[in-house]
């Protein structure tokens, strides 16, 4: 069944109901499932009037928005193939993918996407046309046009086209941590198989009075497939244009779900410690009883035990002191969220339990369709990556690898069958290329990924993530990265908090001038070593980092330093910043 078919079921299911939402002129606005329909027929009208046929290829480069979704599900209605670009790829990336994916026709959300994509078309022998999601985009007339303008006239009646579970549904091209982008090859059969597997996983009641905000890029398998399960569902979907209105964006949409990476849990985990850290005696002790009230009533929710009204009352009083705050912040109504892309450390999950918020923590990756393991609502293992999802087959391999078979599992990389070949056994099991383990209760426990585990000069093996994670999840630092292999002892990049940072700036009685100077300052040195040696104090002695240094800037998506998911990319970190990391060993 063609993926996109959920769009007759639920527009005549709920027809006035709101399927997705958005800004327009500062205020957000929504629309109903036969609005959404039509809109989408309209735009899979218009595209196959220009010449897009069952199977062709079509780019989507945007930040998410309304028309992703619709651009997307019009593409996918046709039978015709989406290749999402990160809106953060510079143009030669998206040449790169537009070149081999060999696309007819091109989405653009913003100005910058649209001067790359019409550079590329004059040099391009298959591109034809650009369509501009927004008229605040100045476009040249030659090959583009305004999506507004380009389903005007298009009917409003369509007839999804049929497919089976093999036929391609997009290539999402991986932004990899390491080498050459690869095209997975997803098929509507793994959309749909994923889908159904989550509602028969979580068996949600009455889902869809839900409301979820996108947040991550819609390019990424995460986001795409937990926003395809929302609308599947005839839950709301709202789309996020501007990922730095986030805050605001939580406070005015108040949505119910959400999926998110760990860096969001981790800075609300470290914000609020801190905050806490710095008030009074009295607080302290509100905060501590109120979250350890919060962990004994978590506890008995995640063996599925009754609550006792004693302990219920005294929670009700911790959320009215403490929680509610808290939660208010984030909007008040999130109650389910999603957590993938990364580790994620137990005190994370722990603490956010506490305030009644169930972070589903799940591992998979785009070549799995997103989910293989993940928290169930009950007795899962906090710490662990979760248990075995739908009809997913796992086992351990070689060196500890996690292989997996099933229906998420991609047909393949794209145009190259060589890379393909080397990430399958000959059984037909996917290498996930991550090291990990299970319990008695079969939940997954991720020890690393087998390419970044490191092995010190002196024959000890270090698993940076766990220590990364240790690290970020302080408030003063906001991304770390740990060097060990070949080396003698472990050191760190650590890219500071700023926003924390130049608030302890005033209190340290020292000036700012620029980020540069302030890394480099003693007295800031001095305040991260003491940061550093209480936070790894429970560390093995050659797990600690011995040296680091402060970085002036974060690391950017633009320059290939980390991955959409905020993943850093070490190969291209380790060239960047060879001089820097070999100042810690040769000082």
């Amino acid at each position: 069944m063609n993926i996109a078919e959920f769009l007759n079921t639920n527009a005549e299911k709920f027809p006035l109901k709101s399927a997705i939402g958005f800004k327009k002129k500062e205020k957000w606005t929504e629309i109903s499932w036969t609005s959404f329909r039509r809109l989408v027929f309209k735009t899979a009208n218009a595209l196959r009037e220009a010449g897009i046929s069952e199977h062709d290829k079509v780019a989507i480069y945007s930040d998410n928005s309304a028309e992703w979704i619709v651009f997307d599900l019009a593409i996918l209605s046709l039978g015709a193939i989406t290749v999402p670009i990160y809106s953060t790829n510079n143009e030669e990336q998206a040449e790169y993918i537009l070149n081999e994916s060999e696309c007819k026709m091109i989405l653009v959300g913003n100005q910058e996407q649209y001067d790359a994509a019409f550079s590329i078309l004059n040099k391009h022998h298959i591109l034809q046309k650009v369509i501009v999601a927004k008229k605040s985009i100045w476009i040249k007339k030659e090959n583009s046009q305004y999506l507004e303008d380009f389903i005007k006239k298009a009917a409003e009646e369509f007839n999804i086209v049929a497919k089976e579970d093999t036929e391609l549904a997009t290539i999402i091209y991986t932004s990899g941590t390491t080498g050459v982008p690869k095209g997975v090859m997803l098929t509507h059969g793994n959309f749909h198989k994923s889908v159904e597997a989550h509602f028969e996983f979580f068996k949600f009641n009455n889902f869809e009075n839900e409301k979820s905000l996108a947040f991550l890029p819609l390019t990424h398998v995460f986001e795409r497939c937990w926003t395809l399960l929302v609308l599947f569902g005839g839950a709301t979907a709202y789309f996020l244009e501007n990922t730095k209105l986030i805050a605001s964006a939580l406070t005015e949409v108040k949505p119910t779900m959400m999926c998110s990476v760990p860096r969001f849990y981790q800075k609300i985990y470290a914000g609020v410690n801190e905050m806490v850290n710095n008030s009074s005696d009295a607080k302290k002790k509100i905060f501590k009883w109120a979250i350890a009230t919060g962990n004994e009533v978590a506890e008995l929710r995640r063996v599925n035990k009754p609550i006792p009204f004693s302990l219920k009352m005294k929670n009700t009083v911790a959320g009215i002191m403490v929680f509610n705050k808290i939660k208010q912040k984030m909007g008040g109504k999130l109650w389910f969220m999603p957590c993938g892309g990364a580790s994620v450390s137990e005190e994370v999950t722990r603490f956010f339990e506490a305030l009644g918020i169930h972070i589903t923590v799940g591992y998979g990756l785009t070549e799995t369709t997103a989910t293989l393991t993940c928290f169930p609502f009950h007795h899962f293992k906090h710490g662990s990556a979760g248990i075995r999802f739908g009809e997913t087959q796992l086992k351990i391999g070689e060196n500890d690898e996690i292989l997996a078979k099933g229906s998420g599992i991609m047909k393949g990389y794209y145009k190259k069958p060589e890379a393909t070949a080397e990430v399958f056994t000959e059984d037909g099991w996917f290498k996930t290329g991550d090291a990990g383990r299970f319990d008695d209760s079969g939940n997954l426990f991720i020890t690393d990924r087998i390419k970044d585990l490191m092995k010190t000069s002196n024959g000890k093996y270090i698993a940076p993530q766990p220590i990364e994670n240790l690290l970020s999840n302080n408030n003063y630092i906001n991304q770390a990265m740990i060097v060990a292999e070949g080396k003698s002892f472990v050191t760190a990049l650590i890219i500071p908090n700023f926003e924390a940072l130049k608030e302890q700036l005033d209190k340290m009685s020292i000036p700012f001038t620029n980020w540069e100077d302030i890394v480099k300052s003693e007295k800031i040195k001095e305040f991260y070593r003491e940061k550093i040696e209480e936070i790894q104090k429970n560390l093995a002695g050659f797990e600690k980092v011995k040296k680091f240094v402060l970085m002036p800037s974060e690391f950017e998506m633009t320059s290939g330093e980390i991955t959409p998911t905020l993943k850093v990319k070490r190969n291209v970190i380790m060239q960047k910043y060879a001089d820097v990391i070999n100042g810690m060993y040769n000082s």
